[in-house]
């Protein structure tokens, strides 16, 4: 590996990960990555820039700033113990790229200064599809040296870093809020696709309409057509993702005494996608899925695949 170019270490190997990684790589980093299953480290063998961990541990040994994206609360409290903090060597960073509660991320902040270890919260805005183009967006916040120190390698990673402050609990708000208002528009794109659809009009043409001037932004531009046309795959998000993010945002609501009064039913729709076989394991928006098959009696044609 050529010890000119700068070094950063990855924990989480997802879909989300490989994406980033391979930006990172593209970017001219080297990189010292981890993951719980070897297959995604086999794929990036051919990445001379690539070295492979056998253990978490071993990316901060080998890294001064080190990135992870994980899937939740209990995975990533549980990866980032005090026990497994304690030996983690001084002067590192970790970049906490998992949307996870806000009560989490204040968690995880405690436990990283308790150990001398840096933390940010910074989780990604995009779809996994788009991670390795450097189309993501990041929003962070965190001890503001720890923050100095993700700052490069995080603008490599997305078009946008937003620096939201020293609290970490901001930045997992504004992520939860974000993904919070996209489900609502897949809702709100879906009853209007399924309203045009019953009176005949072609739904392909019906949001061809709606994102021309009234709807123009990528939610509406990128998810409207994938609705339209049942198109779920390739999976960008995951169906159970949306319902633990809907969860996240009815926890923050709680936490803060706010209403959201469309949450329960859009919980309601995401539990009835992942407790259909056929839509379970598509992108999340195939959500619509169930309310275009309740509006039409159940004889919509299936969800593409493929």
């Amino acid at each position: 590996m050529n010890a000119t170019r700068p070094h950063v270490g990855f924990l989480g190997l997802g879909a989300m990960g490989m994406g980033m990684v391979s930006r990172l790589l593209d970017e001219g980093y080297q990189v010292t990555a981890w993951n719980r299953s070897p297959g995604p480290l086999e794929a990036l063998a051919d990445r001379d820039a690539v070295r492979p961990a056998t253990a978490p541990l071993e990316v901060f040994a080998a890294a001064e700033v080190v990135h992870s994206i994980l899937s939740d609360d209990d995975v990533v409290l549980g990866l980032f113990s005090e026990e497994m903090l304690a030996q983690v060597p001084s002067g590192r960073t970790h970049v906490n790229h998992a949307t996870i509660s806000p009560g989490a991320a204040d968690e995880l902040a405690s436990r990283h200064a308790r150990h001398g270890v840096g933390y940010v919260t910074a989780p990604v805005l995009g779809r996994s599809t788009v991670a390795a183009t450097g189309a993501l967006l990041v929003v962070a916040s965190g001890d503001a040296a720890a923050v100095d120190a993700g700052m490069p390698s995080m603008a490599s990673l997305g078009s946008r870093v937003w620096n939201l402050g020293d609290d970490p609990r901001r930045a997992s708000i504004v992520k939860i809020s974000v993904n919070y208002s996209i489900i609502q528009a897949l809702q709100s794109i879906t009853e209007s696709v399924v309203l045009a659809e019953s009176a005949g009009i072609d739904p392909s043409t019906f949001v061809e309409i709606l994102t021309h001037t009234a709807f123009s932004g990528s939610a509406h531009r990128g998810y409207g057509p994938i609705i339209a046309e049942k198109r779920y795959e390739p999976v960008g998000f995951a169906m159970a993702l949306g319902l633990k993010d809907l969860a996240l945002a009815e926890s923050a609501a709680r936490e803060s005494g706010v209403e959201l009064p469309l949450a329960p039913v859009l919980a309601q729709l995401f539990t009835a996608a992942l407790a259909d076989p056929d839509l379970r394991d598509l992108d999340w928006s195939a959500v619509a899925e169930v309310t275009r098959r309740r509006t039409m009696g159940g004889d919509a044609a299936a969800p593409r695949t493929g």
